[in-house]
């Protein structure tokens, strides 16, 4: 892996996360509206990139175990939120158990097993576990919840880790941390980017009935602004051509918002506004990931298709 274009490319995130503290704190000043929510995600963004640059640099390691620790606040999160039956309780220690395993598969960079561990051979154990307590009422959706939380917390994220075993190419001398730095930033800038246009511009709802904050002038400001970060960045640490720079600029800002208002439907159906209250301005882990359940799994395999 060539250290200085990833080291470069950490400085460029801290230079352009410090030009977005000083654009929001102008913002902040200025506008006639509550910003808040804003200079709180701001603020919150500094301790998230400060964690997230010591796990990269340190080692493959000790990122995948990162990784592993999100999926399991995440998934805490999720069953914290989720009503579940008193019989559900041995399940719960099953699914939690999944985590390490999953993530096992991906420091061995085994991707037969990590392909198939949850989606096939946990969707197939839980419902046994379940029904061992003889307790058939809820059986259903108790098995379709347990199921569903573990793919979208642990094995949707750990792609994200998986990137991280991909190996350089000769296109590519950043190998999969240049891929996953990649794709962490277009995520991440990509909501910043969303909410921003949507705070600043937006009018026209654009699915009120699942998230009303959610605005077409958002969606469509921060598909635009990704789209061209994506095609500037992806020469320095992928091996993407520009037609896949500019697909992967697509696939990115759409399936994130895709995640967003998944997670924001679940939100609604419970009742609740956020997930917990762990990072100020944005709630809890899921909600912070929320756009990256399903940016990580499409990003991987689009990239292992064209290019692994």
């Amino acid at each position: 892996m060539k250290l200085d274009t990833i080291h470069w490319a950490l400085v460029g995130i801290w230079g352009l996360l410090a030009l977005a503290s000083l654009i929001v704190y102008a913002i902040s000043k200025r506008s006639d509206k509550n910003m808040t929510e804003l200079v709180q995600r701001t603020q919150s963004w500094w301790v998230m990139v400060a964690i997230f640059t010591v796990a990269f640099l340190v080692s493959n390691t000790i990122s995948i175990i990162v990784f592993a620790l999100i999926s399991f606040l995440a998934l805490k999160e999720f069953f914290s939120m989720i009503p579940t039956r008193r019989a559900d309780r041995r399940v719960l220690f099953w699914a939690y158990l999944s985590i390490p395993v999953q993530y096992f598969w991906v420091y061995d960079s085994y991707y037969g097993m990590f392909a198939v561990f949850i989606p096939v051979y946990m969707f197939l154990f839980l419902p046994f576990a379940s029904l061992l307590s003889q307790q058939t009422d809820g059986f259903l959706k108790s098995v379709g919840t347990l199921n569903w939380g573990l793919m979208l917390c642990v094995f949707s994220i750990s792609h994200a880790a998986f990137l991280l075993i991909l190996p350089a190419t000769p296109d590519n001398s950043a190998g999969g941390a240049g891929l996953l730095l990649f794709l962490i930033f277009l995520t991440q800038f990509n909501d910043v980017a969303q909410y921003t246009w949507g705070k600043m511009f937006g009018k026209r709802k654009i699915i009120p009935g699942v998230s009303p904050n959610k605005t077409w002038e958002g969606f469509l400001g921060g598909v635009g602004t990704t789209f061209v970060l994506s095609i500037l960045i992806a020469p320095l640490v992928t091996p993407f051509d520009i037609i896949h720079a500019a697909a992967a600029g697509l696939i990115i800002p759409v399936a994130g918002f895709v995640g967003d208002v998944t997670v924001s439907a679940l939100k609604r159906d419970l009742g609740v506004k956020d997930t917990g209250s762990l990072i100020p301005g944005h709630g809890g882990i899921l909600d912070r990931i929320d756009s990256l359940t399903y940016t990580a799994p499409l990003f991987f395999h689009f990239t292992r298709y064209f290019y692994y």
